[in-house]
């Protein structure tokens, strides 16, 4: 089973990176930044590795980063083999979705960009990627593009999204990953997380929602 992560996929976010100098400052790299929002070409995949937070385990906040910030998205899971998947096919490679945390060591992240370097270490460490009881998606009340979902830090709603607001849609994201992976039975992708990411501290409870229904329930230690 593999992770696979996409970022920069809603707007709103990509503006709160941009502003919080997380995304790269050559004018190369921001002029790639606005034709992606401008002209939806490639998607940008990351890959998170073997992190998955076992069900019903706590987050253990980890020594080596002093600002875990939490990141939430839809999440679906592959359930059939797939390669250079068309598009219009793309849905039915998939049935179940769910709601999940990509924990990101927002420090680590921020001197591994200042310096060119690679940022594996803040994204893809262990348990940084946390996903929720799955749902069938024809028990969905709205179609795939059309669900809402959020999450609460102790009883208070700090982010929330749509995935109308995707810049890249669902099944394109599946069809994209798939010339470049063989999608496998198992296999997760995180879709992207909208505005209003921020850091998690020791003590606090988070709760994630898909269409209101509870699927995630996480403790940080």
């Amino acid at each position: 089973m593999k992770i696979i992560a996409v970022g920069m996929n809603y707007s709103a976010h990509v503006s709160e990176m941009q502003r919080a100098d997380l995304l790269p400052l050559s004018p190369a790299a921001a002029d790639r930044v606005g034709r992606r929002i401008d002209a939806e070409p490639e998607p940008v995949f990351f890959l998170k590795g073997d992190t998955l937070l076992r069900e019903g385990y706590p987050f253990f906040y980890p020594d080596f980063s002093d600002e875990i910030h939490y990141e939430t998205e839809l999440v679906v899971r592959i359930d059939r083999v797939g390669k250079c998947i068309a598009e219009r096919f793309a849905h039915r490679y998939y049935s179940e979705v769910s709601v999940g945390i990509d924990f990101t060591a927002r420090d680590l992240q921020r001197r591994a960009k200042a310096e060119g370097l690679p940022w594996t270490t803040a994204k893809a460490f262990d348990n940084a990627a946390a996903v929720g009881q799955w749902v069938k998606k024809e028990t969905l009340q709205h179609d795939v593009q059309e669900l809402d979902f959020r999450l609460d830090v102790d009883g208070h709603t700090v982010q929330s999204g749509n995935t109308r607001d995707m810049l890249h849609s669902v099944d394109r994201l599946v069809a994209y990953a798939s010339r470049f992976f063989m999608l496998r039975m198992g296999d997760i992708l995180f879709t992207g997380t909208p505005a209003g990411v921020g850091p998690i501290a020791i003590g606090q409870h988070l709760e994630a929602f898909l269409e209101g229904r509870k699927l995630l329930d996480i403790s940080i230690k």
